[in-house]
């Protein structure tokens, strides 16, 4: 997922998967075999209870460069959202605004910290109310061919993050998605219907990940070098492992 010279741009909210990622990532700095630059950016959506400001200092101690955006979302929902959940609403948004400060300063990759969990949940929301067989991507280019998306933490459940970070005694902000807890959340819903389906059948989330294995990395990723109308027909000529 990460090549020598890549400048990465780690999405944070202050939770427990995020600053886990964070972690890791400044880890495999100090050993890996290549060079490769880290900077993290956090979207405040301006509601009650959300303050990353803590985590300034934090950031400081570990030299890595804050971007901080402010962006009233949960206001934005409530006068352009119509049919969706405020957590589609607000993804869709905060990635908007990723792919902008990537470009303004000058970051080639999107890290983001969704693990397993997210994924399965992804998955049954688009079967139950899309009618699609989809979930979100390992590795992908994005559509305009400028930028590649990564999430290192497909493979780790939900509660292997929760877990490192209480031992790693992360400055997890908490609740750093306030807006989610109002607001009607389906994902919080399929959340709650895995967890019920887990506790009967122990091997469900392995079977999921052999399930969705395909569509995580469809497409595979462009060979370097072509442009953004042949990385589509390469997307669309593919299917397979990248």
């Amino acid at each position: 997922m990460i090549g020598d010279g890549d400048r990465i741009l780690l999405g944070v909210s202050g939770g427990k998967d995020s600053l886990s990622l964070l972690r890791i990532l400044e880890h495999l700095r100090t050993y890996a075999p290549i060079r490769f630059e880290l900077g993290v950016l956090t979207v405040d959506p301006q509601v009650p209870g959300f303050d990353p400001e803590p985590l300034r200092d934090y950031y400081d101690a570990l030299a890595v460069p804050w971007h901080y955006e402010r962006q009233p979302l949960m206001e934005q929902a409530r006068a352009h959202m119509d049919g969706d959940s405020f957590c589609a609403y607000c993804s869709r948004m905060k990635r908007g605004i990723m792919y902008r400060i990537c470009r303004e300063e000058g970051y080639n990759v999107l890290a983001l910290a969704q693990h397993l969990d997210d994924l399965a949940e992804s998955l049954l929301m688009s079967l139950f109310h899309g009618g699609q067989l989809r979930t979100m991507k390992a590795h992908y280019v994005n559509r305009d061919g400028d930028l590649r998306i990564i999430r290192p933490l497909v493979y780790c459940r939900e509660r292997q993050t929760a877990d490192y970070a209480a031992r790693a005694g992360l400055p997890v902000v908490p609740d750093s998605c306030p807006a989610c807890f109002p607001a009607p959340s389906r994902r919080a819903h399929m959340k709650a219907l895995l967890a019920r389906e887990e506790a009967e059948h122990r091997h469900l989330f392995s079977n999921i990940l052999h399930a969705i294995r395909p569509i995580m990395t469809e497409g595979g990723l462009p060979r370097p070098g072509l442009s953004p109308h042949e990385t589509d027909q390469v997307r669309s000529a593919r299917l397979g492992p990248a």
